[in-house]
């Protein structure tokens, strides 16, 4: 879905344009994120596009799809449903920048074409949390692991306890190394 913005100016003015749509973003999100996601569902967006009285163009939309991406542990496929909405302002110049807030989210139009679904599968891309789970490896009380390695948590006392206890052989010789040196100086 593509849009001009000297056409929404022109037609859209007095009222918004509405929009109800099914988008097919599967080819192009996994095209332009193959690590990322796996498959994704019809993307149902619900909206509208108003023009503001400076010609600039509000966008507001509601998205629902479904994504399925890879576990952060284990590469397993995971569908993670997605539900959010999308507001941001185009606008035809940079020196519009200015009329904002850092906060907003504005882009500047390039070729008078306002390019909805890049929009929509750049804010599903930014749906997918750091960390994505199984359901099995949720409810897991153990964490994998396996001879000689194991997967700890960031924060966890016991872990970081059990790192710090254990010296690697090569590095023990130097666990004296002051010693010798300071009894050397008093000589």
């Amino acid at each position: 879905m593509k849009l001009s913005l000297s056409e929404l100016q022109k037609e859209y003015r007095q009222a918004p344009l509405k929009f109800d749509e099914a988008l097919d973003l599967k080819a192009d999100l996994m095209e332009r994120y193959p690590d990322e996601v796996l498959d994704v569902t019809p993307v149902h967006i619900n909206g509208m596009v108003s023009v503001e009285g400076n010609g600039d163009a509000l966008f507001y939309a509601h998205v629902k799809a479904t994504l399925t991406v890879p576990s952060t542990r284990s590469l397993a496929p995971v569908e993670l449903p997605a539900d959010f909405d999308v507001t941001e302002f185009y606008v035809d110049s940079q020196a519009a920048l200015s009329r904002y807030e850092k906060t907003d989210v504005v882009l500047v139009v390039n070729n008078d074409e306002i390019d909805v679904d890049k929009a929509i599968a750049d804010n599903l891309l930014l749906q997918i949390p750091m960390q994505v789970l199984t359901k099995a490896e949720q409810s897991a009380d153990q964490l994998p692991e396996g001879q000689g390695w194991e997967v700890t948590i960031e924060g966890d006392q016991d872990a970081e306890e059990s790192d710090s206890k254990t010296v690697d052989p090569r590095l023990a010789k130097l666990k004296n190394f002051f010693d010798d040196s300071s009894k050397g100086d008093e000589k």
